[in-house]
């Protein structure tokens, strides 16, 4: 069966938000809030109920609100993410989180190293998907991620990819499944190398997804992606649905679908020259719609 085949995760006609998923997305800084913005926004459109943004810089505190009002924050500036004196973050969310994501925007520091670990370590089986910053920082040691608790993906971009492995990443189509497939393996995760055709794999399976087109070439776009996965895999999480391997590798491919089929739809509207990332979060219902009526 077509990984777009995997049954959407529908609410009843009775469901209130916390049945549509819990989002904790620990993303932006400072000199980037445009990723926690993108992201939330995203996430929001791909139907998480609720989205919580952890925030470590003042900054965003003042800058999500604007853009992103119906996201909570979590003020992070003062947690303490390495050794005895790591709080409890998933308690100071409104709700414990169904999906958590971390990585865009927090810029490659130590304090992100902390909490790609203490999300890793502490999060106590919940899917967690780790991009951009978070990947960074695992640069060359890509089995430092198999100690998560729960479900994990990953959304390198080839740099990204090459980093993790220490090698490059040809951009032949066999070679980018070859290092997709080793990076699943190596990090016991559902691995989205993003590009043209971008793969998913958890080493066993694969999708290619053709979707997509070169005015998704624009900062930001990643983020969306992040967005709308971590909003799909706390869905099915707040559902109570299976989250087992082929699960999460069809949840990934799903996104990877929407994401580049939004990009496409906001493309015939605006032309690829002139796209950014926020037209492909205003293009995911339709693109969404579109996968639901298939």
């Amino acid at each position: 069966m077509s990984a777009l085949a995997f049954e959407w995760d529908e609410l009843r006609d009775d469901a209130h938000k916390g049945r549509a998923g819990t989002c904790l997305c620990v993303v932006g800084s400072r000199l980037m809030p445009g990723a926690a913005i993108l992201v939330a926004r995203a996430a929001q459109r791909a139907g998480a109920g609720l989205v919580a943004v952890g925030c470590f810089d003042r900054a965003l505190l003042r800058i999500v609100p604007v853009a992103a009002p119906e996201a909570i924050l979590v003020d992070l500036r003062d947690a303490k993410l390495a050794g005895d004196a790591r709080p409890a973050l998933l308690a100071l969310t409104a709700r414990a989180p169904d999906a958590i994501l971390v990585g865009p925007g927090l810029g490659a520091t130590p304090r992100t190293r902390d909490a790609v670990d203490y999300f890793r370590d502490d999060a106590a089986g919940t899917p967690l998907v780790l991009d951009a910053d978070a990947l960074g920082v695992l640069a060359g040691e890509p089995e430092a991620a198999r100690r998560a608790r729960g479900p994990l993906v990953l959304t390198p971009h080839p740099g990204e990819a090459a980093r993790l492995l220490g090698r490059d990443v040809p951009a032949a189509s066999n070679a980018r499944l070859a290092a997709a497939r080793e990076l699943a393996e190596r990090a016991r995760a559902t691995v989205c190398l993003k590009g043209h055709a971008t793969i998913v794999t958890d080493g066993e399976r694969e999708f290619v997804a053709t979707t997509g087109n070169s005015g998704m070439a624009t900062a930001g776009a990643g983020d969306v992606l992040a967005g709308v996965l971590v909003a799909y895999l706390a869905r099915r999480a707040a559902l109570g649905r299976s989250l087992g391997p082929a699960d999460v590798f069809a949840i990934a491919a799903r996104a990877v679908h929407v994401h580049g089929r939004a990009g496409d739809i906001a493309a015939a509207d605006l032309g690829r020259r002139g796209l950014i990332a926020s037209d492909l979060i205003d293009a995911l219902p339709e693109a969404q719609r579109e996968l639901e009526e298939r």
